[in-house]
């Protein structure tokens, strides 16, 4: 499941956008303008931002601006709504970041079709996709993992931390990165707290020996090799 922010000041497409993705199994939050829209990011990041071109206030390409300016929203995947079809519009769009560009009026399957295509592009650990490497599968919307057909008991935040591993494969990610993926960027716990998990992932997957797939890699992080 994908949180999901909506930057719309229309509230009747705002409410149809909600309530379709929330019947694909997304969180959904809303925000009437630019500024409100900045207020929520700053509490906490969603996975994804809907927004309209046309706001009060800011308006949407200054805002998708603003996100991708910032190191801390900058990965945000952003999707642009507009009434402006014309091919400069889209170009302008595309120019400052957004990751796809929908044209009102538009269909919610339409939408919905976009978004599934950008988290599996851009987020893939908030996507419902099933994940297999060398014989290890995770199946998020079961909150199933299996080792060469056997199955696996994992904690929540295991987890969680495994899936972001498996769909982030052959990169090194330092410890702070790792909260910021997986616990959230707003939540407070010492560095090493990841080191006990890693522990404990590592503990699960030693009987299928697919532990050493998690490598630690010297003054930098952790890395999942897929090779």
């Amino acid at each position: 499941m994908a949180t999901i922010l909506i930057v719309e000041d229309e509230p009747d497409i705002q409410e149809l956008i909600a309530y379709n993705l929330e019947k694909a199994g997304h969180e959904a939050v809303r925000a009437e303008s630019a500024e409100r829209a900045l207020e929520l990011i700053r509490e906490s990041l969603p996975h994804l931002v809907i927004i309209d071109w046309m706001l009060p206030g800011m308006d949407g390409i200054e805002l998708a601006r603003r996100l991708r300016w910032e190191k801390r929203t900058a990965d945000i995947p952003l999707i642009i709504v507009t009434a402006r079809g014309a091919e400069q519009d889209k170009l302008t769009g595309l120019d400052i970041g957004a990751d796809d560009y929908v044209t009102k009026p538009f269909s919610p399957r339409e939408l919905n079709a976009r978004v599934k295509a950008v988290l599996r592009r851009r987020a893939p650990q908030a996507t419902d996709d099933m994940v297999e490497v060398r014989g290890l599968v995770l199946d998020p919307s079961g909150h199933r993992v299996t080792a060469n057909g056997e199955g696996l008991e994992l904690g929540p935040t295991e987890f969680r931390l495994l899936h972001f591993f498996m769909t982030h494969p052959d990169r090194v990610y330092s410890r702070t990165q790792l909260l910021d993926q997986v616990w959230g960027d707003h939540v407070f716990v010492e560095e090493r707290t990841v080191d006990v998990h890693i522990r404990r992932l590592r503990k699960a997957l030693e009987r299928s020996r697919h532990d050493a797939l998690i490598q630690t890699v010297r003054s930098a992080g952790y890395r999942f090799s897929a090779a």
